[in-house]
Order: structure tokens, then sequence, then C-alpha cells
């Protein structure tokens, strides 16, 4: 997403940003707002977390990025913008220094200082803590990578307080993609005597204490999480909602209901098939953009049945994508036929040589490559999916092209998206629907998801080859030779056919025209609260 990609320098780079309002809302000149500023957005499902250190899960990032606050911040456009660092600098190829401003609060009234940064970081990356994401980002720190794998303590990671309002990060390589990162709030500041005082009760409502533009109201399993304006927030007098409540609908015919009755301001995610239709009807309200994300199907490399590459290689080649995007999901999203998505900064996006092919050429090798590998026509693969109409209709057409070409059948899996989270991780599955949008514009964002070892990788797949020519892309200082070694790893490792990409994102939604600060060139569809408005209507 971000539009801010830093190049990796040998010399000492500096990026200083001064702090002040032009970084909230921005309500145009002659806008009348509403008097209720009030939000109603779908979160897409029941988030499962509201640890910042934890969170995983799009739903519940969206809403630690309203409670908390890292070091910088990402805008509706995704330009990196300061958060309570309000300056930061590369001193030299390994070391940024963040400057803290001074009016950051806690929601208690504390003042957020540079130690509460380094707890944050070092209890994300305390095995303890179990954090999913804890070996993405951890590599990017001095340190963390031995942290996480339990060789070293979270105490020696290379976070340092040089007083209460700077901090000092020191990298095992050059990441240029330093102010990018640090946008995330899994890497953000925690509030220790909170969580030392309620355990992992800390994060209930009365309990939590946030330093974001909100704080947590509500939260209702299954039904609604409700956050109202944090009266101590640094930049309280520029952010004009006063409440958000976010819904956990999956089904996606339920949230156009209830946008159409006015209980909904903001649908996730519109049912596949339906975009051309209300671009015809509510063409004010739709919105659509490509996006730095990738739809894919995990395969599990260790089951039995799936270990085999030419079964792999096989289920993949039948796909007909074209047909997915344009008639299935019909919502613009392009063909991806690798790890890496167009757009994205530091790597190529691949392609399958086949991908040019015919089908019915496709169809034959793939044959092939079955008949090879022993597989009988009537052997069934179970597929797991959350609950959602728009990835049940996409399983429909894929189970067609595996049975009617090569005579596999599928056995559907539905269940709520925390379980798929869960049987994912844990491995207990054949194949299962997976996604990811870019956590940062770089392409170590989604080479995490086919690197040996990572938290990210459900599909348990490992090229030590391909390893060690990203751990030279990391390590080296040219960012064209960097771009080089990441897209030949990514080539390497979609040659072992670890997953079935399908499709690059896109986010047909649709949004009540009274929503100020929404927008379309956003593409990791990160939403801050503090960045919209109601609009008088």
């Amino acid at each position: 997403m971000k539009n801010m990609s830093i190049k990796m320098m040998a010399g000492a780079v500096a990026l200083c940003f001064a702090a002040g309002s032009v970084w909230a809302a921005k309500v145009p000149a002659g806008t009348q707002l509403h008097a209720k500023q009030e939000l109603v957005r779908n979160n897409g499902s029941e988030p499962e977390t509201l640890d910042p250190a934890v969170a995983e899960s799009v739903g519940a990032n969206n809403l630690t990025r309203d409670l908390f606050e890292g070091l910088t911040a990402t805008d509706s456009v995704g330009k990196v913008v300061p958060g309570v660092a309000e300056s930061w600098k590369q001193v030299d190829p390994t070391t940024w220094v963040f400057k803290l401003r001074k009016n950051a609060k806690w929601s208690n009234g504390d003042n957020v200082v540079a130690g509460d940064f380094v707890y944050g970081m070092q209890r994300f990356v305390d095995p303890k803590t179990a954090s999913p994401y804890a070996s993405t980002y951890g590599i990017f720190i001095a340190n963390g990578q031995e942290i996480v794998d339990g060789k070293k303590a979270p105490s020696e990671l290379g976070v340092k307080a040089i007083d209460q309002y700077t901090l000092e990060i020191k990298t095992p390589y050059p990441v240029g993609f330093m102010p990018d990162l640090m946008s995330n709030l899994n890497l953000g500041p925690i509030h220790k005597a909170t969580v030392e005082k309620f355990g992992k009760e800390w994060t209930k409502p009365g309990n939590m204490v946030s330093n974001g533009a909100f704080v947590l109201k509500d939260w209702q399993v299954n039904n609604k999480v409700v956050l109202e304006k944090n009266p101590q927030y640094w930049d309280k007098a520029n952010v004009q909602l006063t409440k958000v409540t976010y819904l956990p609908i999956e089904d996606g015919n339920a949230d156009v209901k209830l946008y159409q009755s006015g209980e909904n301001d903001w649908v996730y995610q519109l049912p596949p098939g339906t975009f051309d239709k209300f671009k015809t009807e509510l063409p004010k309200e739709i919105k659509n953009g490509t996006m730095l994300g990738l739809r894919y199907y995990s395969y599990n490399n260790t089951d039995p049945l799936l270990k085999d590459v030419r079964v792999r290689k096989a289920l993949s080649m039948v796909i007909d994508r074209d047909i997915l995007g344009q008639k299935i999901t019909a919502d613009g999203q392009a063909p991806a036929y690798s790890v890496i998505v167009k757009g994205v900064a530091g790597a190529d996006a691949g392609v399958y040589d086949w991908s040019t092919w015919p089908m019915d050429k496709r169809v034959a090798e793939a044959k092939k490559l079955m008949a090879a590998a022993g597989v009988q026509p009537g052997t069934k693969i179970k597929f797991s999916y959350n609950n959602s109409e728009y990835h049940k209709k996409m399983a429909v057409f894929v189970a067609s092209e595996w049975r009617t070409k090569l005579g596999v059948e599928m056995d559907m899996e539905a269940m709520e998206f925390k379980a798929l989270l869960k049987k994912r991780h844990d491995g207990e599955f054949q194949i299962a629907r997976n996604g990811w949008v870019a956590d940062y514009n770089d392409a170590t964002t989604f080479l995490t998801l086919v690197q040996c070892g990572s938290d990210q990788n459900d599909n348990k797949n490992c090229n030590k080859k391909a390893d060690e020519l990203i751990l030279k892309g990391n390590q080296s200082l040219n960012p064209a030779e960097r771009k080089k070694l990441f897209t030949q790893a990514a080539a390497m490792i979609m040659q072992d056919y670890p997953m079935i990409p399908l499709l690059q994102y896109t986010l047909p939604r649709l949004v009540k025209p009274y929503v100020g600060g929404y927008s379309t060139m956003n593409p990791m569809d990160r939403f801050r609260s503090k960045d919209l408005y109601i609009i008088k209507h």
C-alpha cells in the first residue's frame, strides 16, 4: 500500500515529519458536518482478539488501528504519516531513531513514552505471547528471530529507550521500509501496568487502556464492538467521529440488507456477482479499487496426497482464473499466478509458463501429472473455508473445475473465521481458503507466506535455496540487486506449487455518500476512523 517506499541506502538517511493536525481528518472547506458523528461499519467477521500483539485478521487489525497508535500510521490514501512519533531518521544502515511527541497520552492520562514501545515490542516477540506475527515482523529487528526461536531473551531485542521520548531500533540488516513497518500495531506500545493487573482480561471493556483516537466502550461477541472517541488522545480536536460501531457479519447478503435498511453505513464486501447491479443502481455509493492483496488457497504440503508436487501443480493448472474473476466474483479482480502481486515494491509478479496455454492443453498436461502421481478419478479432497457466500461461490467454481477436468471431488467444510485461522495454523486441513493484504509496501510482506518456518506460512512448505536468496536480498544495499534476488526467490518457490494463487484483490463495497474521508486510492484498505467524518444529510 504505502506510497512512500524508502530505498535502502548505505549512508545515513534522514526522514523527518513535523507533527500537527494536517494528518487528521481533512474536511473540505464548505463541508457541513452532521450533528451526529456516528459510524456503523461491517467488519466482515468476529475479531479473534483485541490484543494488538496477537491480532492477525483484517477485522481485528481494523479495530486495533482505532484503539491504538504506533510510531507511525497510514492515512486514507495509504501514505505513511506521524503517529506517536513526530519525526524519525535512519542514522546508519541498521539504526533508526524515532522522536516521540510529548503530548501523547494513554486513555487513563499517563504519558506515552519510549519504554511503552520497548515493552510492547519485547512482549510481541516473546514466545510466551505466541503472536502469529512474531517471526513475520521479528526478523526486521535485531535479535528478533532468535528471541522468537527461544534462543535469546526478549530483553535482548534491538529496541532501546534513549530517553523518555527517543526510541532507537536496531535492525539485523538495512530495513529501508521501517516507517511503513512501524504503522502496524503488532509493533505498537502496550500499557504494561494494565496487562500486569488484568492478565488475559486486559482487553475487555473497562479494563483496556489504549492510546488511539478511540477507546473500547462495548464488546458483544458475535454482535458488535463499540468504540468511543478518546478524550485523552493528543489530536482529539481533529477527530470528528464520536462513536464507531463495528459489526461482525460474514454473510454478504445479510450485510447488504442491513445497509439498505439504514442500519449499516459501510458494506464490508459485496456478494459475488452483484457488483454490476449495484454499480448501476447505486453509482455514487459503489466503491472499488485494486489492492496489494492476494486471494489464494493453501495446500497442506505435508498431506499424504498433496505432498506430491505433481498433484499440486495439476490442481492449480486447471483453474480458469479469467472466468473466476470475470464471471464468478465479477468485481474486477485480475488473475494471479504468483505469491507476488502486481504493484508491490521490491519484486516482480511472476506467471507460470502454462498460464498462456489453451485450457485443453493445460487439462491434458494436468491429467498426465495426476496419473503419474497415481491419483485415481473419484479421489476426494477436503476444502476448508469460512462462512461467506463469496468464498463458497469461489469454492463451488473450483470444485466444478476439478471434478469436470480431473475427476477429483471436493468435500467442502464451512466454519467461523476464527476456527479457520486455527485449523490453518494447526495444519489440520488439506486445502484451505486464504488471503493476504500487504502490511507494508515491500515484497517481503508476501514472501513471508512461503518462507521456511514463517508464522504466516500455513502451507508448511520450505525451499532452503530460495530462503538463502531472500536472506541475500535482505542484506543487499542495492535496490536493483535486492529486487532481482526477491524475484528469483519467488519464482523458485512457486515452481514448488506450495499454494494456489487465484486473484489479486479488489474490494467492492457500498459506502453511504455521507461518509466523508473514504478513498478508493487505498491499496491496503486501511481506514482509521480518525480520518473519517459524517457529512450533513
